[in-house]
């Protein structure tokens, strides 16, 4: 397996969906969420993709895809139900030098998508070599244990993490993290005393 996990800041991309059914909308409303600006190429949108369109702002043209349609798209989504068609999105894409994920053929793109997990800034994905069921299963077995504790613990850790270098205490807060986010840090965000222990060093 040679795929190498990232974070795409949502809001810096531009990115294509080709397809109005149940897996373009999946995928459009994902990166939508995360801030990115979604164009939706579809001939018959599902009215889930009609409804993504009102309520986040997603843009949809009702035709079929053309050649040039990529234009600015960084990340591109073949999701129709038409494999020949989707081939041919990857393939322009591919020319372009722009990352495509295929829905009915993932070995034919360059990108997947994970099954996602969110607690505040904390984001967990999962993948599960092609197996959709089986990541999004993973996935919900760990959003059980990390849920909004973690958000929270996170978010203070990333605010004081932030006060502490803008004053230039940047070696006090390697030594903070080096004691506090420790082998019990999930033990201490668990019990609801990782604020005693980060209160220490105030």
């Amino acid at each position: 397996m040679s795929g190498v996990p990232v974070l795409l800041e949502g809001a810096a991309l531009d990115v294509l969906v080709v397809g109005g059914g149940p897996v373009a909308v999946r995928k459009a409303a994902a990166f939508a969420v995360a801030g990115a600006s979604v164009r939706v190429i579809a001939l018959a949108p599902t009215p889930a993709m009609r409804e993504l369109v009102r309520t986040v702002g997603v843009s949809l043209s009702e035709r079929a895809y053309e050649r040039g349609d990529i234009g600015g798209a960084a990340l591109v989504i073949a999701a129709t139900n038409e494999p020949a068609t989707n081939a041919a999105i990857a393939a322009d894409a591919r020319a372009s030098s722009r990352l495509v994920n295929v829905a009915d053929a993932p070995e034919d793109g360059s990108f997947a998508t994970m099954a996602t997990h969110r607690a505040g800034s904390l984001v967990v994905g999962v993948s599960a070599g092609g197996v959709p069921g089986a990541a999004a299963r993973v996935r919900d077995a760990i959003a059980r244990r990390f849920d909004e504790r973690y958000g929270r613990a996170i978010a203070g850790l990333a605010t004081l993490r932030r006060s502490m270098l803008h004053r230039g205490a940047s070696g006090e807060w390697r030594a903070l993290a080096a004691d506090v986010i420790d082998e019990q840090f999930c033990d201490a965000v668990e019990s609801g005393t990782l604020d005693e222990r980060v209160a220490a060093w105030r």
